[in-house]
C-alpha cells in the first residue's frame, strides 16, 4: 500500500483534511506538536482549538459566510456536523462552545483506525515522498517556518492577529445591561452594554492613554485590518469606535425605547453559560490596563476576567505565487497546504481549505487527478483568490459576494434587488456544487493501490 499521507497541524484545517482522507479510505498520519510544545495563544492539547473567537460566523441563509457553511454541511465536513451540535446561543451566527466543540473533535479523530495520531513537532518536509498536507496554521513553529520557506523560495508573509478578552458571567452587573440581537434577529442572544456620550469619551480617553505591551525588536506591527485591535481602531478619530465594534445602529434599548450613544456587545462562550467573550475587542494592551479600561464599561465594572485579549503573529505565504487551485504547490505537487497558512482568514474558510485539501490529497493518494471547485461556488471563490489575487499585494481574505463570481450583466440589469441577486448567486453555487460532489463521489470509490 502506499505511504500514508501525513497532515502537519490537527487544527481546523488538518483535523478537517485527516477526516477526509479517511472518509476516502485513505490513512493519514496526522501530526501535532502540542502538549509537547504549545504555542502562544492555545490553552489545550485539543484538537481544532478556537482561540480568537468563537463564532463561526453569520448562518443567515444567502450570506457568504452561510454559503460556504453550506457547501461544507454538503460535502460531509466534520467539523460542521460537530459546531452544529455544541452550539450556543449568538442570535443569527453560528457560535459554539469551544471547549465542548474542539473535545468532541479530538474525540472523533482519536477514534478513526485509519488516522494515525503522531504527538510530535513535524520539523521537515520530504517534498518527494509521502503526500503532504501542510495545516500548522497562524502559529507555525519556527522550525517549520523555515522549512516552508525552503520550498517556497519566497519572503515569509505575516500579519498580527489579536485575541477578544472573556468575562465570568457572574461578574456582569445584568442591572446595567439589556438583552438584544442587532435589528432583532434571531434570539436576544448577545448582552448589550450601552453608554452615554459622557460613558464614551471617558473610556476613549482611558483607552487612548493606555499602556501597549512593548514591541519586540524584530517585529513590525502589520495587522490584519478586519482583526485590528480596538486601540488602534479608537487612533483613527473619536467616532471610529461607533462606527465599529461599538456600533449601537440597531440595539435599541428596551428599557428606554431609545439607542444608546454607544454599546459594548458580550458574547456566551460555552454552553453552560459562565462566561462571555467582549465582541471585537481585541486588544494588544498590558493585562493590568486592560482590567482597568474594561472595568469603565457599564456592567462590567466588577468584571472578572478569565482570559484577556492577546496579540500573536500569523503566518501565511504567497498563495498566488506558490499554490495550484488544487491547493498544491506549484513546484512540489505532492505538498498541500490548508488552513490560514495558504492565505484565508477565519476559522470557516480554514476548515474549508482543509476540507478541499484532504479529498485532493486523497485523489492523489488514489492515482486520480484532483479536481478544483467550481468557480461559481464558495469554495471556488476562495480558491480563485488565494491562487489568482496580486501576488505582490497579497493579503489574507475572509469569503464574501466580492470573491463570488457575479451574475451576468444581463441578470444584474434585470433584477435590481440586491438580496435577490445574492439568493440567486447562492442557488447557482449550490447547483454546480452537487455536480462537482457527485464527479468527485468515483474518485472516492477508486481503491488505494498497492506501491
Amino acid at each position: 500500500m502506499k505511504q500514508p499521507i501525513r497532515i502537519i497541524g490537527a487544527g481546523l484545517a488538518g483535523s478537517e483534511a485527516a477526516w477526509q482522507c479517511a472518509r476516502r479510505s485513505v490513512a493519514v498520519r496526522l501530526f501535532e506538536m502540542r502538549p509537547l510544545r504549545s504555542t502562544p495563544a492555545h490553552q489545550t492539547a485539543n484538537f481544532a482549538e478556537l482561540v480568537c473567537s468563537n463564532s463561526l460566523k453569520s448562518d443567515t441563509e444567502n450570506t457568504a459566510p452561510w454559503l460556504l457553511k453550506e457547501e461544507m454541511r454538503r460535502a460531509g465536513s466534520l467539523l460542521m456536523e460537530i459546531a452544529q451540535r455544541t452550539a450556543v446561543p449568538a442570535g443569527h451566527a453560528l457560535a459554539v462552545d469551544r471547549e465542548k466543540f474542539a473535545a468532541a473533535v479530538t474525540a472523533a479523530i482519536e477514534r478513526e483506525p485509519l488516522i494515525q495520531v503522531v504527538r510530535e513537532e513535524a520539523t521537515a518536509i520530504d517534498e518527494a515522498g509521502a503526500i503532504t498536507v501542510i495545516a500548522t496554521g497562524p502559529l507555525t513553529s519556527d522550525a517549520l517556518a523555515r522549512e516552508i520557506l525552503r520550498l517556497s523560495g519566497t519572503e515569509q508573509l505575516y500579519f498580527y492577529d489579536s485575541i477578544s478578552p472573556i468575562v465570568e458571567a457572574d461578574s456582569i452587573d445584568m442591572s446595567r445591561v439589556y438583552m438584544a440581537a442587532r435589528y432583532d434577529k434571531g434570539s436576544a442572544d448577545y448582552i448589550n452594554c450601552p453608554m452615554n456620550r459622557e460613558e464614551y469619551d471617558r473610556f476613549l480617553d482611558a483607552l487612548l492613554e493606555a499602556q501597549a505591551v512593548e514591541e519586540k525588536e524584530w517585529e513590525k506591527l502589520n495587522y490584519f485590518e478586519s482583526c485590528l485591535p480596538v486601540e488602534e481602531i479608537a487612533r483613527r478619530g473619536r467616532d471610529t469606535l461607533r462606527f465599529g465594534p461599538m456600533k449601537p445602529v440597531g440595539l435599541r434599548d428596551p428599557r428606554t425605547g431609545q439607542m444608546p450613544y454607544a454599546v459594548v456587545q458580550l458574547r456566551q462562550e460555552n454552553l453552560r453559560a459562565d462566561s462571555y467573550n467582549v465582541v471585537g475587542f481585541q486588544n494588544h494592551l498590558k493585562f493590568g490596563e486592560q482590567a482597568r479600561i474594561l472595568r469603565l464599561i457599564p456592567g462590567l465594572e466588577n468584571a472578572k476576567f478569565l482570559r484577556y485579549g492577546q496579540i500573536h503573529r500569523n503566518t501565511y505565504i504567497n498563495g498566488p505565487a506558490l499554490l495550484r487551485e488544487t491547493l498544491q504547490m506549484k513546484e512540489h505537487p505532492n505538498v498541500l497546504v490548508a488552513g490560514q497558512i495558504s492565505g484565508v482568514e477565519g476559522y470557516v474558510e480554514s476548515i474549508a481549505t482543509g476540507l478541499l485539501a484532504g479529498m485532493h490529497a486523497a485523489a492523489l493518494a488514489l492515482d486520480a487527478e484532483p479536481v478544483p471547485p467550481p468557480r461559481a461556488t464558495a469554495f471556488g471563490a476562495l480558491v480563485n483568490y488565494i491562487c489568482h489575487a496580486d501576488a505582490k499585494n497579497f493579503q489574507p481574505a475572509n469569503i464574501t459576494f466580492d470573491l463570488l463570481q457575479p451574475l451576468d450583466e444581463e441578470t444584474r440589469r434585470r433584477v435590481r434587488d440586491k438580496k435577490q441577486r445574492h439568493a440567486m448567486v447562492c442557488r447557482r453555487a449550490l447547483e454546480e456544487l452537487a455536480i462537482w460532489l457527485e464527479a468527485e463521489k468515483k474518485i472516492a470509490e477508486i481503491q488505494p493501490k498497492a506501491d
